[in-house]
């Protein structure tokens, strides 16, 4: 049972799609190698701007963009820092932000201890 997520949610443009699945695929499994529990991709599909908030409004999304949201579970926090330390050392992980086929920049992430889990 996981107790420890690590969220995101990040705005990539629309055409990018395949770009984005394969650079995602690729850093899930070194993350999945390094200990994490798993690794989920989310392409939105029901993603509706709000009048106060959503998750386009959040990363302040583009027409030709879509919301991604993202998770991955560690047994703990301390399980999560161990694994992230493990996945930045590892050259295999994808690094300059300059071919990422999203602005991470607007990117949103934290970390969440699970409090209900069924």
């Amino acid at each position: 049972m996981a107790t420890y997520v690590d969220g995101f949610i990040v705005p990539v443009p629309t055409a990018n799609r395949s770009a984005y699945r394969k650079i995602a695929r690729q850093a899930g499994k070194i993350f999945k190698e390094h200990g994490a529990l798993s690794v989920i991709e989310c392409w939105g599909d029901d993603v509706k701007p709000g009048k106060s908030t959503s998750f386009p409004q959040s990363v302040k999304l583009k027409a030709d963009e879509t919301v991604v949201f993202s998770w991955i579970t560690y047994t703990s926090r301390k399980h999560r820092d161990s694994v992230v330390a493990k996945v930045m050392q590892d050259p295999r992980m994808p690094s300059d932000p300059k071919n990422f086929p999203f602005d991470g920049k607007r990117m949103i992430f934290g970390g969440f201890k699970t409090i209900v889990e069924l």
